[in-house]
């Protein structure tokens, strides 16, 4: 591994671990944090040199997730949102909006975030049904899309619709505050992730422009499989991977500062010790995977994708059960919520139901194996 993921350690130790409590408290956008990665640029990680990022790709994305996750999970959330949509742009945009929009990612002035999610289609967000019109010159956007995270606080937001000329899907970046765009800013009250700000976004006869659209027409679904997928999924292993080790490193330590009237430690009981082997065995084996399935990916290796969705997975299973494993360490003092133990808990079962969820995953996987298409 590379220095990145150590030097991104430090810095959330100094730029998003400050802040956590009061994230999850309050129910806030990290907003501090985020002033901190634009501040250092970070926003422009995989943004290629030529338009002044730092040219970094999977493997780098992954392991900077990773790093803000073991801190806080959802400004690891957040920030692998803005990387998957800066990656479309890369991988899509034309060199009109690459050098409109790429230059200022990198630069540390745009945040980015994704409008995918819609109540209609569920987990399943590659079947949007919002729509794309033409009203003699214009183009009008209608629609709802329901789990917008970073809302209100991107200040451009990846739209997929239904293509208005050509079979399939478009994907739109699309402005904040253009006309006709709505967010119901009470929608959000999650039981972890609650810095998420996920909100709906409401388009009602948004005038949008063609330049607006990130690759040719109807590619859209080509960019949520090849370009969406890898860096979403494998991102989505990277932050509760980092729940995972969160809660190991967090509990091990108060075994090690938990002491009774004759002096003993917490960890020097063997049932302790038996359940911390057990968390550090989860916690690192995801973290493990994980890297490896990011590496598979930057190579290109025949079952990459296979490793992606399997890594997501297991991070998934891994976060709930070190953390029910650490509560059960913590006892009534994890249990009254004096550890973060109960707020990673609550963040972990956030992996089971994010889109595209494990249950969707788990029959990706099962096609990716057997030479079938996805989805």
């Amino acid at each position: 591994m590379n220095n990145i993921y150590n030097k991104m350690l430090d810095f959330a130790k100094s730029n998003i671990q400050p802040y956590t409590q009061k994230v999850d408290e309050e129910a806030k956008f990290p907003v501090d944090s985020f002033e901190a990665i634009k501040k250092d640029k970070i926003t422009g990680l995989i943004v290629p040199k030529e338009y002044g990022g730092q040219g970094l790709g999977l493997e780098e994305h992954t392991q900077t997730v990773l790093a803000f996750a073991s801190s806080c999970a959802t400004t690891g959330l957040c920030y692998m949102m803005h990387n998957v949509a800066t990656m479309c742009i890369v991988a899509f945009g034309s060199d009109d909006m690459k050098k409109e929009y790429l230059p200022k990612i990198a630069n540390g002035e745009l945040l980015l975030a994704l409008a995918f999610s819609e109540t209609g289609t569920g987990t399943h967000f590659y079947n949007p049904e919002i729509t794309v019109s033409k009203d003699g010159d214009k183009l009008l956007m209608n629609g709802r899309k329901s789990f917008v995270t970073s809302a209100l606080y991107a200040d451009f937001y990846l739209v997929l619709s239904n293509s208005f000329d050509a079979e399939g899907l478009d994907n739109w970046i699309i402005q904040k505050d253009l006309k006709g765009i709505t967010f119901e800013e009470s929608a959000w009250d999650g039981l972890g992730m609650r810095g998420n700000a996920s909100m709906p976004m409401v388009f009602n006869n948004v005038d949008i422009d063609i330049s607006n659209r990130v690759g040719p027409a109807g590619s859209g679904a080509e960019q949520v499989f090849n370009v969406v997928a890898p860096f979403f999924v494998i991102g989505l292993g990277a932050v509760y991977t980092g729940v995972a080790l969160n809660a190991c490193n967090t509990i091990i330590e108060y075994s090690m500062d938990r002491k009774y009237s004759d002096e003993s430690a917490l960890c020097n009981i063997p049932t302790v010790q038996n359940h911390i082997a057990e968390i550090f065995t989860k916690a690192t084996s995801a973290k493990h995977f994980t890297l490896a399935a990011a590496k598979s990916g930057a190579n290109g290796d025949a079952d990459a994708l296979a490793q992606i969705i399997s890594a997501r997975l297991n991070a998934s299973d891994m976060a709930v059960e070190v953390c029910n494993k650490a509560m059960k360490i913590g006892g009534g003092t994890a249990y009254a919520k004096r550890i973060t133990i109960e707020r990673l808990l609550r963040d972990a079962y956030a992996a089971q139901v994010m889109a595209p969820s494990t249950d969707v995953l788990s029959i990706w996987l099962g096609k990716a194996l057997t030479n079938q298409p996805i989805p």
